[in-house]
């Protein structure tokens, strides 16, 4: 999943940074309002983390703005523990939940995991399509309750493609939602994943999990 960090405390940016990074996250970042909405409107993010208190254009404005630009993005914001005002304001500006400083890793992920998932339709942290199983707390992949190996990018890939059943996803999205912003677009290596993927969890041919359509991008097969 792609994720922007909007934060001007660089320590604290640094570790969001690291702490996304260490759970499988491609994440961007921006340090004043005026960097982050131009990336809003440049690429997709799957969730943004998001300062109050920022320079050049504040957070309630930078999401407002967002929100206006119709993007659909969930927001989570950082506030300070004894500012309620600004946990009414920001939900009130269009933001899906908050987080009060200091906070601890594990909430601040298992809250960015539950808004991603509701923003997807998959308020389970199990996701099951036909004999396969994709659990995204522990980020393991059973097919008939057979744990299935995969590597970082080819759960990010499988995870994807799950989390929207219906769509069909091109190379470009795929390769921006797992990568920085700053990965070659014109790369075939997701071509490899998605034949990776296959053979991982359809050995013998028989589930044949992911349809590809051609010139337009791949898609989780209708018959699981």
């Amino acid at each position: 999943m792609r994720v922007l960090i909007v934060e001007d405390d660089a320590r604290l940016l640094t570790q969001l940074d690291q702490l996304m990074q260490q759970n499988g996250y491609s994440v961007d970042l921006a340090d004043d309002g005026q960097k982050a909405l131009f990336l809003f409107r440049e690429y997709p993010y799957d969730l943004a983390i998001i300062d109050i208190g920022l320079p050049v254009l504040d957070g309630l404005d930078l999401i407002r703005q967002v929100r206006k630009d119709k993007i659909t993005s969930p927001i989570l914001i950082l506030t300070a523990r004894d500012r309620w005002q600004e946990k009414v304001e920001g939900l009130e500006a269009g933001a899906d939940d908050y987080l009060t400083k200091p906070f601890h890793n594990e909430e601040l992920l298992a809250r960015a995991k539950a808004l991603i998932r509701r923003a997807a339709g998959q308020p389970n942290p199990a996701i099951e399509r036909g004999p396969i199983r994709l659990d995204t707390l522990s980020e393991e992949v059973f097919v008939n309750d057979q744990y299935v190996e995969l590597t970082a990018y080819e759960y990010k890939v499988l995870e994807y493609l799950l989390m929207n059943p219906n769509k069909i996803v091109s190379k470009t999205e795929l390769t921006e939602h797992i990568y920085d912003q700053d990965f070659d677009l014109d790369s075939n290596v997701i071509e490899v994943f998605i034949g990776r993927l296959r053979k991982k969890i359809d050995p013998d041919g028989d589930i044949k999990p992911i349809d590809t359509l051609r010139g337009r991008g791949y898609r989780i097969s209708r018959q699981l």
